[in-house]
């Protein structure tokens, strides 16, 4: 008798239920069959570190806009670096061994995998300068501090609005660490919230001219400053809490973003007199909606790696797990929903697989 040809499978980390982070069935280990030969504008791309998000566990614990309201298995992860092993027949950006960043689309299998398939078109070049664990930090929270910053609120993004002044809400979380470093190289003054010593050591240190109190008013803190009010505020934090906050401290004509939804209703009427912009941020509006500007992703992406590579920006990485496994997995997700954690949590390297 022959021998039977053996079926690959690759390494992946599943969630089925949405269960606590603390609990060893929230997301397992397991061997699953490879994506498919990519086609049109798709990488295939071999996973090399992933960074885990808030993102990650509103998707584990299905709070996030049902996309596992079929109660089926689902691989998680929307931060990735690695390299290209393939590409589709449209793609002609990326060849196969260029490296990588890229936060992927909330409606494909996710990054918790050792090969991902992926749109070109939302993918960067790997900083050069950066091994894939750091870069790993970069990638969502780079699209979405972008995105609020020069789409939502109108920001310049050739440096017109310098002198103008930032304010974000949450500084030291993933968000807000690079929206401060964003605003900075956009000419921006930024001035951020944090609770902590810690946190607002970091949010100074990534570049924040001044750092307030968020349990103050912000009219209040910007006044003592010796600020009217913000030209931009970015929320990365709670609608439903600084709202009102938000509307008292934005100049006329002003912009707000939000990455956050509101619980309740929020009254526009609060903007309405100073005619200020408010705008929601999500960065997965080009991919999932697939827009005609997707590739704007790709460019941003590009943006922030040249960044990176002067030296102008730094990655957020503040811890480091490994090997990408369930239980490293886990621990990053409580890293995240403990609310406390400044800048980002990688997991980096697949554990070596058993002799056949």
């Amino acid at each position: 008798m022959g021998v039977k040809s053996r079926i690959p499978r690759v390494k992946a980390v599943l969630a089925r239920e949405p269960l606590p982070a603390d609990d060893p069935r929230c997301l397992f280990d397991a061997d699953v069959p490879p994506p498919p030969a990519p086609r049109g504008h798709d990488l295939l791309v071999r996973i090399e570190a992933v960074s885990v998000n808030p993102l990650d566990c509103k998707v584990r614990m299905d709070t996030y806009g049902g996309y596992r309201a079929d109660g089926g298995e689902r691989i998680l992860g929307w931060d990735a670096a690695g390299k290209v092993e393939a590409v589709g027949e449209e793609a002609t950006l990326f060849r196969p061994g260029d490296a990588v960043y890229y936060a992927g689309s909330i409606l494909r299998p996710g990054s918790n995998a050792e090969l991902q398939l992926v749109d070109e078109r939302i993918v960067g070049p790997k900083p050069a300068t950066l091994d894939f664990a750091h870069a790993a930090a970069l990638p969502l929270t780079s699209i979405t501090a972008y995105e609020a910053i020069v789409d939502r609120m109108g920001v310049d993004a050739q440096g017109a609005d310098a002198g103008k002044t930032l304010l974000v809400i949450a500084g030291a979380g993933g968000v807000g660490s690079m929206a401060i470093q964003i605003g900075r190289q956009l000419g921006l003054r930024v001035v951020a919230t944090a609770s902590r010593s810690e946190s607002a050591k970091w949010c100074r240190e990534l570049g924040a001219s001044h750092v307030i109190d968020p349990a103050q008013p912000l009219r209040e803190s910007l006044r003592s400053l010796g600020m009217e009010a913000a030209d931009f505020i970015l929320n990365c934090a709670d609608l439903d809490r600084y709202w009102l906050d938000m509307a008292e401290a934005v100049r006329p004509q002003g912009s707000l973003c939000s990455i956050v939804a509101n619980a309740a209703p929020i009254d526009l009427k609060a903007i309405q007199r100073k005619c200020a912009r408010f705008a929601f941020e999500a960065m997965f509006t080009r991919s999932s909606l697939r827009t005609p500007d997707m590739i704007e992703q790709h460019r941003l992406l590009r943006r922030v790696a040249d960044w990176v590579d002067t030296g102008a920006i730094r990655t957020t990485l503040t811890q480091k797990l490994g090997p990408i496994d369930a239980a490293n997995l886990r621990a990053a997700h409580r890293k995240v929903e403990s609310r406390r954690m400044i800048g980002k949590v990688v997991v980096a390297g697949w554990p070596a697989r058993l002799p056949q």
